[in-house]
């Protein structure tokens, strides 16, 4: 089996966004990561309803840290050049999780996709995808 990087993640993020919004990571191997938060004031918008930008936190982050671990040979790090997401639900408490997988994984770009569920029904409250630049060293 891949190694697991998970705690990692958890570690490095410390005092970052990620951490702020309570992410955490299940599972991150090479093409795929899992991760959570449960859901909490700061997540939700004035309308009470969960803030868009929380889910694309979640779902960014999984495939931002997937990306990480999956640079390709020569690659020292990423920048995010494309993101989409279309919102097909919402939860108002419990857990939210999402599975981000590489769908390409060249050398100079990769593109991923992550599904964000509501965890108690498993129901998908937003379909995200994006594109990483791998980022090489100058000569």
């Amino acid at each position: 089996m891949a190694e697991d990087f998970s705690e990692t993640l958890t570690q490095r993020q410390s005092g970052n966004l990620p951490d702020i919004l309570g992410l955490e990571w299940l599972e991150a191997r090479h093409g795929y990561v899992k991760g959570r938060f449960t859901v909490a004031k700061h997540h939700m918008a004035p309308n009470g309803f969960l803030h868009a930008a929380s889910v694309i936190a979640l779902a960014d982050s999984a495939s931002g840290y997937g990306c990480m671990v999956s640079l390709p040979e020569g690659g020292s790090g990423f920048t995010t050049i494309e993101l989409k997401s279309n919102f097909l639900g919402t939860v108002r408490e419990g857990g939210v999780l999402c599975e981000a997988k590489l769908t390409h994984g060249g050398r100079q770009t990769q593109v991923w996709d992550a599904v964000v569920t509501a965890e108690a029904t498993g129901k998908t409250i937003a379909l995200f995808r994006c594109t990483q630049m791998v980022l090489h060293p100058r000569a």
